[in-house]
């Protein structure tokens, strides 16, 4: 799936580099068939003085790719390029994932008002969606649902409607087939963010990985001396006790309850029940979730409860209960049942 987090670094490397006066492509992996180590819509960039930024394999290809941005900075012309990772003998790599993949490699023009207008759009962090024609053809960009750059007239309707649908369904990145032609079309949204309401010392290793993970993550927890950029660097801190937060300012995001003090273990789950949460994990024994529901006068069923919080991997330490609850994130994340892939024929189903 698309995270526009990642497109905005890579555009933000982009304008550095038109600065420096070099040549920038963006690569984007279309599609995929059978298993690779990355999906469609993942992007990196590359610059004619060899610099790189992201990755789409696990670095395996990008060699061979640079090959082909090359040619894309001299020409100026998008190249489709396509690779099949189970001829292990073309390659002589060894190659772990035996699927199929092709990457779209466009030039990125300082004077082309598409990507000027892609770049802003990335940088407000709402959901934008893009279609281009394959590999040189139309293409259009729609913040939200409304067209903001390219060619929308002049699409098919097909298109057009599949962009607008895409909006509010968080998917990945696909080709579709309208008219006989192949439309790449891609919706990229902020990540999620994720509230978690305890700064203890089992909330470092869980935000930490959280936010490796592509989450956006807060700290809610009233005690500056836990709740600073010191235990949580990359996180941003909001340090009031949960029931003197605003919960129509938190509304939409995912929460995670863990303070080990169940007064405030309550105001937090009331929060975020109140704060339309998507996702509300609990840590501790379920009784203990149901004393607590009980008590604020709130039922089960009031929003989203997942208790207690984290995947049966039989974790002990803090951080091994951090791997079991920033996998549940994930599997939800992703909408798919948490389960071995041992015996499965593909890795991404």
């Amino acid at each position: 799936m698309s995270r526009i987090d990642e497109a905005r670094k890579v555009f933000q490397r982009i304008e550095q580099a038109w600065d420096d006066g070099e040549k920038t492509v963006m690569l984007t992996i279309t599609t995929v068939k059978g298993s690779a180590y990355r999906l469609p819509g993942a992007k990196m960039m590359m610059t004619n003085t060899g610099k790189m930024l992201g990755t789409l394999s696990g670095g395996c290809l990008e060699s061979d790719l640079y090959g082909w941005a090359e040619k894309v900075m001299e020409d100026g012309q998008p190249r489709c390029v396509n690779y099949d990772l189970s001829e292990s003998e073309l390659w002589s790599l060894g190659i772990g994932c035996k699927g199929t993949l092709e990457v779209l490699i466009e030039p990125i023009l300082p004077d082309d008002d598409f990507w000027q207008s892609a770049k802003d759009a990335i940088a407000s962090d709402k959901a934008i969606s893009l279609a281009i024609e394959l590999p040189t053809g139309r293409r259009v960009l729609f913040d939200q649902s409304n067209p903001v750059a390219g060619d929308a007239d002049d699409l098919p309707e097909g298109v057009v409607n599949r962009l607008v649908e895409r909006i509010d369904s968080r998917t990945r990145a696909e080709v579709v087939t309208v008219e006989g032609q192949r439309f790449y079309v891609d919706t990229m949204r902020p990540n999620e963010h994720l509230i978690i309401c305890g700064a203890g010392h089992d909330a470092v290793p869980v935000a930490a990985l959280a936010e490796r993970c592509g989450f956006r993550v807060t700290i809610l927890d009233p005690r500056k001396d836990f709740n600073q950029p010191g235990r949580f660097p990359t996180a941003a801190h909001l340090i009031v006790e949960p029931s003197q937060a605003n919960p129509d300012e938190l509304k939409g995001n995912w929460w995670l309850i863990m303070n080990h003090l169940q007064l405030r273990d309550e105001a937090a789950l009331k929060l975020a029940i109140n704060a339309d949460a998507k996702f509300i994990g609990v840590l501790g024994p379920l009784s203990r979730t149901n004393e607590m529901l009980e008590n604020i006068g709130e039922k089960v069923d009031s929003g989203p409860i997942h208790a207690p919080i984290g995947l049966d991997v039989g974790a002990e330490t803090i951080d091994e209960v951090a791997v079991s609850i920033v996998s549940e994130l994930l599997a939800k994340r992703s909408a798919r049942l948490a389960k071995p892939l041992h015996g499965s024929e593909k890795i991404h189903g």
